[in-house]
């Protein structure tokens, strides 16, 4: 049973992978790690994503025009690069948070209460 629901939250999480990162950098630009943490802690540590999986996800998502990334270097820290949402991005992102409560409500119609 373990390995079902592991394969299942690792779908769950692909499917929603852009969804999140869009969300995050709509309301300023944020960098990589910060993107993860704050996915970790918002969902309770039940979302987290490795650095090797989240970082060619932000570029795939950078290659299709949706964020921009740009290199940022302070006296004293290391060079991050901030992505922040495009105008492209924020069609994007209203199209798939629309497609998510879609997908959710559809969902609890199939499996809520009502029906049993």
């Amino acid at each position: 049973m373990k390995h079902i629901s592991r394969t299942l939250d690792r779908e769950l999480k692909k499917g929603s992978a852009e969804l999140l990162i869009l969300s995050l950098v709509e309301a300023r630009a944020r960098h990589g790690y910060e993107i993860s943490k704050l996915i970790e802690s918002r969902s309770g540590g039940r979302v987290r994503f490795k650095v090797a999986s989240l970082y060619p996800l932000l570029y795939r998502l950078e290659e299709r025009g949706w964020i921009q990334g740009k290199w940022i270097e302070k006296a004293g820290e290391r060079r991050r690069r901030l992505y922040r949402l495009t105008a492209t991005g924020r069609q994007v992102l209203a199209a798939q948070r629309d497609n998510w409560r879609e997908f959710v409500e559809a969902i609890r119609r199939i499996t809520g209460d009502e029906h049993a």
